[in-house]
């Protein structure tokens, strides 16, 4: 009857439409009066949005099987959808075998089993990875391992089989079954054997009665150092270890650093307590569990609505004592979602894995202290034990020599690098570099060990503009993940808000890099780069404008003018007989002015002069005269100028870089430019009120694709293959560094852009800020931080003592360094060759017509001496022995060479002879 009511339920729900309840009825199984039920009604108060979570709580005995399997299968009856409650060692196993037989989810803030159920979600993590870690960080190969079977016995079977592949010694101790008499007989046989080394594994209670045991036997001084294999520490009265000295380690689920955690603590602290007779105690990790399991069933269930899921239970669940179990249908469906929950509880990150246990979380390690508990570092399954502080069992007494730091650092050539064999080495060997050694030479000077941690997510530091945190370096900084950072860290406004700097151990500034341009080769005229080309044609007008203005004022001054004797006639004195007056006068001396500087002299006086070869004509007025000195000095300038040059262009290869500057990058589009992301670059250009550079950072933020890198790496591998067409700003360091790598092919171009320095950082209110400053001034006076520079820049690099920057590289000459030369001198030998032949032929032309009219002239001449000789013989003889004089005599010769004067003496000859005629 039964069975068919439920039928009919299911047909008429199916048939209706699949509407998500508003009410979701969940179970809770709890001890009377217990601190998880408070934490349960506390949880519930805070959780009101829809679908509303309605309560159905039985009280249970702890410890009665009877008990809690009635309650569950009344639970079940109820028809809840999940059940949250505690168990203990008697009831875990029923309780897991009915969710798994009835699909019935079960959240528990009880200790973890391994025996895993999918059905059962365990808030409470794992503690032994945890426990391993701590053990291995103190290196204990001694000790004795005191437990209880109430949290069953998972933890001491993992430490026992560790114990067994490292050799450790260890004696477990149950301390449910040992006697007061064993428990002292155990005390006195560690301080016989001078053996301190204690972990004690109990659920809280029986941890508390243990404690009491140890305060009693007085065995709560510094000769012991005790860890306590419990998630809540900060439970724990431990008033009587602090007072006694003893070293206590433990571990603290639950953040109270957190503002959400502080606040839900605070709030717990003020939950019901008008009518409460005593002030409300502080919410144990139990408790927060227990909230934090409230908190996954509202957001599986939310989840469960917004995907419009059908689990709704109309009627009588079953009953769960049948034969075979009838296991409820949308069971699986809030089993998945509940194991697929990601949220921030009290508890820190709540993450489960198939079988429902929890994954990827983080436990802090606490150390108690003088001054009270302290968490000195924390563990989680990726990073394991991470020490942030001085580590737990020892005291601050004892001084910076006996503590060991968590020195956070960042992989980046040269300052930190993995070695060749890391695989084969562990912990600070594992490294090397220019951080490296300065990190030894600190903790040398300061003296303290220290351990060498990579940041998890490889950035140095920045705010994160929406969640308002710090990430990288500075964040472990902030965070209390880390002791020191030393690193390539630029010491920033914004970082020193949070974080103290030492002195900068290297001073640096933003710089640009781009890919090296090739050479270029040497042109034909490479001999005329020395001077610029409007120098050249300077130099050209000058010199026509010298020897214009030399032309005219030897034209205009009197004194460039000289007077030239010439005799035009063809007779002389001598050529009369002597004891005879002439007959009359044959010829008048003339002289003609010349003047040497003419336009042609004028050039080629100031060519030989600029040539500094002289010439054979020189100004002989002042005016003249200084002309040519003025333009002495200027030749004596340009040409020394010119020599001085004209060996460092010949003999060096350069490169003709796109750009030289910020400015020029600003100015253009066709380059790519970009900083690394999340760095004091980008902080720098973001923040920066200079014209040039606001327009720079306009660009890169815009730009599409991003100009941003997450490594500087990627932005020295995206300047290489990007032909020039991309250009990295880094700090020059980092620039000078990668120009001595191979393949050498990328340069620092221009100045820095700003100038700061690489610091030292310590989180605010260090003890080691003053040791690590004196330590960060000793270092740079005794030149230790220029040595391990030149060490890891310079003495390592790959592109030889020039550098892979050198722009210039001296080099022989080659004949193409000087092949304008030789063109020059070849064209002006054929020039001269060709202007001769002109010169030859135009010659040659007018002597042949010259040489022409001259013999006409001679044979004109020759005709009329003859007759003149004639009319001398008929006539008369002459009057000296009455010699005839012959035809062409002296004053009838004929001189080819000087046509006009041939001409002249035929005239002068024939005009005498016709006096003579005319006399007889």
């Amino acid at each position: 009857m039964l069975r068919s009511v439920v039928l009919f339920f299911s047909v008429l729900g199916a048939c209706c439409g699949s509407s998500f309840p508003s009410n979701i009825n969940i179970g809770g199984l709890f001890p009377a009066d217990s601190h998880e039920y408070e934490a349960f009604r506390f949880a519930l108060s805070h959780q009101q949005d829809v679908p509303k979570l309605v309560p159905q709580v039985d009280m249970v005995k702890s410890g009665n099987s009877f008990s809690m399997t009635y309650a569950f299968c009344s639970q079940f009856a109820k028809g809840v959808y999940a059940i949250i409650g505690v168990y203990d060692r008697r009831t875990v196993n029923m309780l897991m075998s009915f969710c798994g037989a009835l699909h019935v989810c079960f959240v528990t803030p009880s200790f973890p089993v391994a025996a895993a159920n999918q059905f059962v979600i365990q808030l409470r993590p794992h503690l032994q990875g945890a426990l391993l870690s701590i053990i291995e960080f103190y290196r204990w190969t001694r000790f004795t391992y005191l437990y209880s079977s109430d949290s069953g016995l998972t933890v001491l079977q993992r430490v026992l089989d560790c114990a067994a592949e490292r050799g450790w010694q260890v004696v477990s101790v149950n301390v449910e079954s040992i006697s007061e008499a064993s428990f002292s007989k155990l005390y006195q046989d560690l301080e016989a054997r001078k053996e301190g080394h204690i972990i004690i594994d109990c659920e809280t209670d029986r941890l508390a009665s243990v404690l009491k045991k140890i305060v009693e036997l007085r065995k709560n001084v510094k000769n012991f150092h005790y860890i306590l294999a419990n998630p809540g520490f900060l439970d724990m009265d431990l008033q009587e270890f602090k007072k006694g000295g003893a070293n206590v380690t433990g571990f603290q689920l639950v953040n109270g650093e957190e503002p959400s955690v502080s606040h839900t603590l605070q709030q717990w602290l003020q939950f019901e307590t008008k009518d409460a007779k005593a002030p409300r105690k502080a919410l144990k990790y139990t408790g927060a569990l227990t909230y934090d399991g409230v908190k996954v069933m509202a957001t599986a269930f939310q989840n469960l609505r917004r995907q419009r899921i059908d689990i709704s239970r109309r009627g009588n669940a079953g009953e769960c004592l049948a034969n075979p179990p009838a296991p409820w249908g949308q069971g699986i469906d809030i089993q998945r979602a509940l194991q697929q929950v990601r949220i921030d509880g009290l508890t820190g990150h709540i993450q489960f894995d198939e079988k429902g246990r929890r994954i990827n979380y983080t436990l802090g390690v606490m150390e108690l202290r003088a001054a009270g508990p302290k968490k000195v570092g924390y563990w989680n399954e990726n990073e394991k034990f991470i020490p942030t502080s001085f580590p737990p069992g020892t005291n601050e007494t004892n001084g910076l020599q006996n503590r060991s730091y968590i020195v956070t650092t960042i992989l980046e050539s040269p300052y930190v690098m993995l070695k060749k064999n890391h695989e084969q080495l562990q912990g600070n060997d594992k490294y090397e570099g220019y951080i490296v050694e300065l990190a030894a030479e600190i903790a040398k000077h300061v003296g303290y060990r220290y351990h060498l941690h990579i940041v998890s997510d490889g950035k140095y530091g920045a705010k994160d503009p929406d969640t308002k945190q710090w990430n990288g370096m500075v964040g472990e900084l902030v965070y209390g993940k880390a002791d020191v950072a030393v690193a390539p860290l630029t010491i920033t406004l914004v970082r020193e808000e949070v974080i103290d700097f030492s002195k900068p151990f290297m001073s640096l500034g933003i710089s640009i890099m781009i890919k090296k341009p090739t050479k270029s080769k040497p042109g034909v005229f490479s001999f005329l780069d020395p001077l610029a080309y409007e120098i050249w044609m300077c130099i050209v007008f000058a010199y026509i404008g010298v020897s214009v203005v030399l032309f005219l004022v030897s034209r205009f001054s009197p004194y460039e003018w000289h007077a030239d004797d010439n005799e035009e006639g063809a007779g002389s004195k001598d050529g009369q007989p002597p004891g005879h007056a002439p007959a009359a006068p044959q010829a008048t001396p003339t002289q003609e002015q010349s003047n040497e500087f003419g336009i042609f002299n004028s050039l080629w006086f100031s060519l030989g002069a600029f040539m500094q070869q002289g010439c054979d004509i020189s100004p002989r007025s002042l005016s003249g005269r200084i002309v040519g000195g003025v333009w002495w000095f200027f030749t004596l300038i340009i040409i020394s100028s010119y020599t001085a040059n004209l060996a460092a262009f010949l003999t060096v290869e350069r490169m003709v870089s796109p750009i030289e500057s910020a400015e020029d990058l600003a100015k253009q589009t066709e380059i790519a430019y970009g900083t690394l992301d999340a760095g004091s670059t980008k902080e720098f250009f973001r923040r920066s009120k200079i014209a040039v550079f606001e327009k720079m950072w306009s660009y890169m933020k815009s730009a599409d694709p991003s100009v941003f890198v997450k490594t500087t790496a990627e932005g020295v591998v995206r300047v290489r293959k990007s032909k020039g067409k991309y250009a990295y700003l880094l700090e020059s360091t980092m620039n000078e560094y990668i120009e001595q790598r191979k393949p050498c092919d990328t340069m620092k171009v221009g100045g820095n852009l700003d100038s700061k320095g690489y610091g030292i950082a310590t989180p605010k209110g260090s003890i080691l800020r003053s040791h690590v400053n004196l330590a960060v001034l000793k270092l740079n006076e005794q030149g230790l931080l220029d040595k391990l520079k030149n060490k890891w820049w310079y003495d390592k690099g790959e592109c030889g003592s020039g550098g892979g920057d050198s722009k210039d590289k001296t080099s022989a000459l080659s004949l193409s360094n000087v092949a304008g030369v030789f063109y020059i001198l070849i064209g002006g030998l054929g020039l001269a060759m060709l202007v001769a032949l002109v010169e030859f032929c135009y010659k040659s032309r007018a002597e042949s017509q010259r040489m022409k009219h001259s013999i006409d002239a001679a044979l004109r001449c020759s005709g009329l001496g003859a007759l003149g000789g004639a009319s001398g013989v008929g006539g008369g003889a002459d009057g000296e022995n009455g010699r005839l004089l012959a035809p062409g005599g002296e004053n009838g010769r004929l001189l080819a060479p000087d046509f006009p004067k041939a001409v002249q003496s035929c005239m002068s000859h024939s005009a005498g002879l016709s006096l003579g005629a005319a006399g007889m």
